[in-house]
């Protein structure tokens, strides 16, 4: 009974504080609400990426999974990743692309895996008006891009690109096919082996034989497998994988035919190449096949007493540029990007070990030949200054 009292008298005196205080009882409700505000940002700062991103795949009905142009086996893959999230969310996905594919490793990824990719020219071609961009975080490559603003963005190459809902770029990881993986993990899915059906794992979610081969490819593509640029979570995402991969398709997607020419491109480079110290530039002349050239450069980075080098060619009047560095002195993507910002129609860039560019033809009103050129020998000498640092 005594208890009863003290309760009521509480009760009381806090009723006649509240009517005589009345800024106090407002800041306390404000008090509480931004505490409320708080608690709910901290709760999802703590979500994983992977599950906010699946929460939002769900909330699409259709989707289109855009690629950069000419994709390479990280871009397929990490867009095969999402578009088997999006389709185990109850998503329609259609992967698209700018360009073409023309490289052998990339050719013999897409038929391996079987892979259906929807080529694109504009941007009225897109399968879908909620686009996730995927190994770049601009549209770019066919007509309207710069109108495109993307529902999402899963990358891990530097740049100012950004989705209007979800953004989520990585620079310190080697391929964006390990943050597709670490997306997968973080929704608890299981790999499926090779010899078994998703049904038998018994999970809601399943990350299937073919995704997780191709993820694990991507991430070996684009890190010279787990050699260069590869971080903890690359080892880790590939350790993930690991039980659902094929290892025969593995094997088949990376031994394909070498094309002629690309043996051809490369000689050329060979034979042909400028050394100033430990730099190196070769300008393979015209090439039929682009993806010759940064093979090219691969080959070259090999060479003993090399440490940078760019390959020069050029295709129907647009000269390519394609580098490669293991110079911590040199970041090739800056290298590259400070040489073409200077030319005319030249854009370039990249990371510290890997860079590229072009230089596409203008017309030249009061030429009789109707386009400008490009002086290689000076753009040669621009590139051995600017992998020196004179820049």
């Amino acid at each position: 009974m005594w208890e009863q009292s003290v309760t009521d008298g509480q009760v009381s005196r806090a009723v006649t504080l509240a009517r005589e205080n009345p800024e106090l009882v407002a800041a306390a409700l404000l008090a509480v609400g931004v505490g409320a505000v708080v608690a709910y940002a901290l709760f999802r700062a703590r979500r994983p990426a992977g599950v906010t991103f699946r929460r939002l795949l769900a909330e699409q009905d259709e989707i289109a999974v855009l690629m950069h142009p000419n994709p390479d086996p990280d871009a397929m893959s990490a867009a095969l990743g999402v578009a088997s999230l999006a389709n185990q969310v109850g998503v329609d996905a259609t992967v698209q692309y700018p360009g073409q594919i023309r490289h052998q490793e990339n050719r013999a990824f897409r038929t391996v895996l079987d892979l259906d990719l929807d080529p694109i020219e504009h941007v009225s071609d897109l399968a879908a008006e909620s686009v996730v961009l995927v190994d770049h975080n601009e549209p770019r490559g066919f007509g309207g891009a710069d109108g495109v603003l993307p529902t999402a963005v899963v990358d891990h190459h530097p740049g100012d690109g950004s989705g209007e809902r979800f953004t989520d770029v990585r620079t310190d990881y080697g391929a964006t096919a390990s943050v597709i993986a670490e997306y997968f993990e973080e929704n608890g899915a299981t790999p499926v082996p090779p010899d078994k059906h998703a049904s038998e794992t018994k999970s809601d979610l399943t990350l299937p034989t073919d995704t997780a081969t191709g993820l694990l490819y991507g991430i070996l593509a684009d890190t010279k497998h787990l050699t260069v640029g590869a971080s903890e979570p690359d080892f880790a995402a590939a350790a993930y994988l690991y039980p659902g991969v094929d290892q025969d398709r593995l094997d088949r997607i990376a031994n394909p035919a070498v094309d002629a020419e690309v043996l051809e491109v490369k000689a050329r480079a060979i034979a042909g190449r400028r050394i100033e110290g430990s730099f190196a530039v070769a300008d393979v002349g015209g090439v039929n096949n682009v993806d010759a050239i940064p093979q090219a450069a691969d080959e070259l980075i090999q060479l003993e007493g090399v440490s940078a080098v760019v390959i020069i060619g050029e295709r129907d009047g647009t000269v390519h540029l394609s580098g490669r560095s293991r110079d911590d002195r040199v970041h090739m993507g800056n290298a590259i990007d400070s040489v073409l910002s200077d030319v005319d129609n030249g854009d370039g860039g990249g990371h510290s070990r890997m860079g590229g560019g072009t230089i596409t033809p203008t017309v030249d009103p009061t030429g009789d030949d109707g386009e400008t050129t490009v002086d290689r020998d000076e753009l040669t000498d621009a590139l051995f200054r600017a992998m020196a640092g004179d820049v």
